[in-house]
């Protein structure tokens, strides 16, 4: 049969039973040990008073004096019945003390129980007391472990020391003085441990109800459950506590704000400038100030944002955590956009190219049929100034100037679609004369993301500007790849300029600065993603075009009353050559 697991519960019940168990035991044994100090002490004051008294008996006092003076000392048996022998030993007697000697200056006994010993030289160190000294002690003589004091003996009348009283009090018995508070010490440990036990029952009960009756090995697995949930959705997650405290930061979370991960330690494995870690004060996190700025609204739900990270395109809302009326801090939800602006881009350019197409497969019979009408009633020369038209204007309908210069359909259709747009509000978009674009566009997406920006933020320019012609000029060119460098395409290369009364002043990095506008509500050059811009296009192109080993830079701010700013946008590896008959 397996056998049983006993409770965590009851584990810990006597877990705490035994550091109880233990906790009296080292109470009790510390206690003993004070008394036994205490005892020893009263016992060193006691012996200190006793030889004190000795000392500075007259009679004490004259004999050691005496026998100092003379040049050698007497004999035990002399020693033995002579005053001091009596005076000491009657004291120790009345005191009940394991000792009372007297030496002279040199340290020879005089007086000691042990009637044999008189005549020797001391077992412990007297110069102390011979060098005018009081001491207490506490050693190991001929008669055993003692607990006593040495006083120096003073010449009568002169205060020269000619001697030392010693005197001490068994180890012994301060044992036997000790076992009288063994009763006291017991029934106080017996009561610590009652209590102990007691509280151990009462800690007991909560925890089964603060842990609902779950075993560790449940909550480990609630745990792990949140964990994966926390590091398997795709949306950031951050957990700030009430008292400002980081307490989740999942995965995605870090990913999107490219943030490296910490160690399974706790201690990061990055420098800890650019590391976030659970447990850190959020106020001193290394993310978007637009983070922390969320979690500082008193709003329970703060207005959704975007903002601009890791060249991401996040929208972040912060909600207020709160159980009935406790606060428990924040939950900020990151979420990616850039895919989805992306996708959407990718999706309009196909829709728009799709519309192109038919309209150019309808415009192109038409001219076929009215190029045929023309020859077929003889007149030649109306059929060459008619084709002459269709090569300057182009063969579709969008309102663009020189469109003829753009040999690229997807080009025609997304700058055509373009200026319909900027036709409605009342702005020119042509192409500039130095356009030369030779190749095709293989990497439609991200073209559209930077021209699309940029068109757009022109736009925005010219219409809020004061000239009273409003237009906007793109000028494309491919660049094909160096000859040995490999086949990761041509470079195009972007330039729109503008009508629009430039940036008022700032700088040229400024502009491509995450939130910079100069943005009335319809929108104008810096960074404006379409009206009412968000001054994020800029610096998201930037970062896509540096991503790619390109650029984007202003090169001209502009001026007041226009021309605008003029902006330059480099794509390494987004178009390839077109392929000639004999290639096909």
């Amino acid at each position: 049969m397996p056998r049983l697991a006993m409770r965590f519960s009851t584990q810990t019940l006597l877990l705490q039973l035994g550091v109880v168990l233990l906790v009296v035991l080292l109470s009790g044994a510390v206690h003993a040990w004070l008394v036994y100090q205490r005892i020893g002490a009263e016992a060193e004051n006691q012996a200190l008073t006793l030889a004190r008294t000795v000392a500075s008996a007259p009679a004490i006092r004259a004999e050691v004096d005496a026998i100092s003076r003379q040049s050698g000392t007497p004999p035990a048996d002399v020693l033995a019945r002579g005053p001091i022998m009596a005076a000491a030993e009657a004291a120790r007697a009345r005191t009940g003390a394991l000792f009372v000697v007297v030496t002279d200056e040199t340290g020879l006994r005089l007086a000691h129980p042990e009637p044999d010993r008189l005549g020797e030289r001391v077992s412990t160190d007297p110069s102390e007391a011979l060098a005018g000294k009081e001491v207490t002690t506490r050693n190991t003589g001929t008669l055993g472990p003692s607990a006593g004091a040495k006083v120096p003996v003073y010449a009568p009348g002169s205060g020269n020391v000619v001697g030392e009283v010693s005197v001490g009090y068994s180890i012994e018995s301060l044992g036997q003085s000790l076992s009288q508070d063994i009763p006291s010490i017991a029934l106080t440990a017996a009561g610590a441990l009652l209590a102990g036990v007691l509280a151990s029952f009462l800690l007991r009960r909560r925890l089964q109800r603060l842990t609902l009756g779950l075993e560790p090995e449940e909550i480990s697995t609630l745990v792990h459950d949140q964990v994966a949930v926390l590091q398997g959705v795709d949306d950031g997650v951050i957990g700030i506590s009430a008292d400002g405290r980081i307490t989740v930061f999942n995965a995605a979370a870090r990913r999107l704000l490219d943030i490296p991960d910490d160690g399974p330690d706790g201690g990061p494995d990055s420098p800890a400038a650019a590391s976030v870690r659970v447990g850190q004060p959020w106020a001193a996190a290394v993310v978007p100030e637009q983070l922390k700025a969320l979690t500082r609204d008193a709003m329970h739900d703060a207005e959704a944002v975007e903002i601009l990270a890791a060249g991401r395109v996040l929208v972040v809302n912060a909600r207020k955590a709160l159980h009935r009326k406790e606060d428990l801090g924040w939950v900020v939800m990151l979420r990616d956009r850039t895919e989805l602006q992306q996708l959407t881009r990718q999706l309009d350019a196909v829709g728009t190219m799709s519309t192109a197409l038919r309209a150019q497969r309808h415009e192109f019979a038409n001219q076929l049929h009215t190029i045929a009408g023309f020859l077929s009633i003889g007149h030649s020369e109306q059929a060459k100034e008619y084709l002459a038209k269709i090569s300057e204007t182009g063969p579709l309908t969008f309102p663009v100037q020189q469109a003829g210069l753009l040999q690229d359909p997807y080009l025609q259709a997304f700058i055509g679609a373009k200026s319909v747009g900027a036709d409605e509000r009342g702005v020119v978009l042509r192409i500039g004369p130095e356009t030369l674009v030779r190749g095709t566009v293989t990497d439609p997406q991200d073209v559209t993301t930077v021209l699309g920006n940029l068109i757009d933020n022109a736009v925005n320019a010219a219409v809020a500007g004061s000239a009273t012609d409003r237009w906007v000029e793109v000028e494309l060119l491919d660049e094909p790849p160096i000859a040995g460098d490999g086949d990761d395409g041509g470079t195009l290369h972007i330039v729109v300029a503008d009508s629009g009364d430039g940036l008022g002043g700032s700088g040229p990095e400024e502009v491509f600065a995450e939130g910079f506008t100069t943005a009335e509500p319809r929108g104008t050059q810096a960074g404006s993603t379409g009206p009412g811009g968000h001054g994020l296009g800029l610096a998201l192109s930037r970062k896509l075009a540096r991503r790619r080993g390109g650029d984007v830079r202003l090169l001209d701010p502009g001026s007041p009353g226009g021309p605008g700013a003029v902006f330059m946008a480099s794509l390494p590896g987004t178009t390839a050559a077109q392929q000639t008959k004999e290639e096909k």
